[in-house]
Order: C-alpha cells, then structure tokens, then sequence
C-alpha cells in the first residue's frame, strides 16, 4: 500500500475539520505534535462510530439504504481498528521503555 492510496481511507482525510497543526509563537511555523495527533485520531474516531450507529439506527427504521448502512459501519470499524492498533503499539512501547536498563 503506498501513501497516496491512504487518501481513500476515512483515518487518512486531509480536508478534516479538526486541526492538527499548532502555531508556534517563535517561528511561526506549523508543527504538529504526537498528542494532537492522537486526540484527532480518538475525535475522528468517536465521530465515525457514533456516525455508523446513527445510520445502522436509520437503517432498521427503513431510513438508510443496506449500502449506506454497511459503508458507515465499515468506516467506523476501519476507524476503530486503527486507532486500537496505534493504542497497541503506544502500549508496546511504553513496556518496552520499562524494561530498558539506567
């Protein structure tokens, strides 16, 4: 997988409302820091699961398409999947950080 073909993953959207990037008062230069990075990925997260509720919700009411069901709880799935592996892998290292000899 290449990182262009990461722009059709719902994680991986440039345009997102939130931003990731703080301004530093020095330099005036964008920088994006690790834990921005990781309360956009838990907001986009909760957005997409509680997004494919609410139409899985439309959708047993007669509201929202078997498609548009499946894609919404795809997206959210594909969310969450990826923010546990990020979770996973700060778990990983944090222990791999304890066991490290002074």
């Amino acid at each position: 997988m290449t990182i262009s073909s990461l722009a059709s993953f719902a994680i991986f959207d440039p345009s997102a409302s939130f931003a990731l990037e703080k301004k530093t008062a020095s330099a005036g230069a964008a920088t994006t820091d690790f834990s921005s990075v990781l309360a956009a990925l838990g907001q986009q997260t909760a957005v997409d699961v509680k997004a494919g509720e609410s139409v899985a919700a439309a959708g047993l009411q007669g509201r929202a398409s078997t498609q548009e069901v499946v894609q919404a709880v795809s997206k959210a799935e594909l969310s969450l999947q990826a923010a546990l592996a990020v979770r996973d892998k700060a778990v990983s290292a944090y222990q791999e950080l304890t066991r490290m000899t002074i």
